[in-house]
């Protein structure tokens, strides 16, 4: 009886009845045919979508070819997609256990552990993938990533800095250096934040909200401001990382301190308010702060008093 063909592009093997005899000696010469022919079956299942079939046919052609590193890759590939990031890395990792050189392999387990937050191992990976492709502006960019979410500053910024050659093709990579210049409030992230505004196409509203942070600290009020209204308008995509109304008390802040006669100070510090502004720490510090007018400090100071009642009265 021949197996069912659920592709006619695909050929399949009969299924015979053999002598025991006969069918030791078959599985030492067509124990690669059958892994090949399997890996295809698998692959075509990936590219299908269908997961599912796709590793059950991928881990047939592993059995049978245990030299067969494709399948192993492409299980990892499998358990990557389907978001079991630990398994993924686990398939890559058993890859370099037998090629340590294997830059797929390398940049996949890497992938699966920044996913799974294992950011120390990630970094070793890339360490190993720039060692032997030193010249990969993407493997560099996605190294100094890993180096930035473990706060390490300094050597995100200074890998960054190895393929300056490629900043113009690749806006991402400016802005991570100037995200790493912000942190160590060095004052050249004020020309890195706008060289990253030049060269890009599609403008985050969390990278002009950093943007006129540093505009700020660097003594640049009116561009500051114009910067932090910028990131108000194009303020859409970025609301679970950057509410509206965190940039507007950014705004009634910056009003209070650096042009106190305007009225723009109190609208929207209250528009903040009314958009869900609670912080009332960073309300204090501003009450504190020696730059604000008097007038200012009691508003404050009000808004204070009502959001410490409404809070008390949700908590009742």
């Amino acid at each position: 009886m021949k197996e069912k063909r659920p592709f006619k592009h695909l050929i399949f093997i009969p299924t015979l009845f053999f002598s025991v005899a006969f069918l030791f000696f078959a599985c030492t010469t067509r124990g690669a045919i059958r892994a090949e022919e399997y890996f295809s079956i698998g692959m075509a299942f990936y590219e299908l979508g269908n997961f599912v079939e796709a590793e059950r046919w991928l881990n047939r052609a592993r059995a049978a070819d245990r030299t067969m590193v494709a399948s192993e890759y492409n299980l990892g590939r499998i358990a990557f997609e389907t978001g079991r990031f630990e398994e993924a890395a686990g398939y890559f990792e058993r890859i370099l256990r037998r090629d340590p050189e294997n830059v797929m392999a390398l940049r996949g387990a890497a992938y699966s552990r920044i996913h799974n937050g294992d950011m120390e191992i990630a970094e070793q990976h890339y360490e190993r993938v720039l060692s032997l492709i030193p010249e990969s502006a993407d493997d560099g960019f996605n190294h100094a990533l890993v180096l930035f979410s473990m706060e390490k500053y300094e050597e995100s910024g200074n890998v960054l800095n190895r393929y300056q050659h490629s900043f113009d093709e690749n806006p991402a990579i400016v802005l991570l250096l100037a995200r790493n210049q912000k942190a160590q409030d060095k004052v050249e992230a004020v020309d890195s934040y706008a060289r990253w505004l030049e060269l890009t196409d599609e403008i985050s509203s969390i990278g002009l909200f950093e943007y006129a942070q540093v505009l700020e600290n660097a003594g640049f009020y009116a561009r500051s401001l114009e910067v932090f209204n910028e990131s108000l308008n194009t303020h859409v995509l970025d609301s679970e990382r950057l509410s509206r109304a965190t940039i507007r008390f950014n705004i009634a802040r910056l009003y209070m301190i650096a042009d106190p006669d305007n009225p723009g100070a109190l609208s929207e510090l209250e528009a903040a308010v009314l958009d869900g502004f609670s912080d009332t720490a960073s309300l204090e510090l501003l009450q504190r702060d020696e730059r604000i007018t008097s007038a200012h400090r009691d508003e404050i100071r009000r808004l204070l008093t009502q959001l410490t009642a409404e809070s008390e009265q949700e908590d009742t």
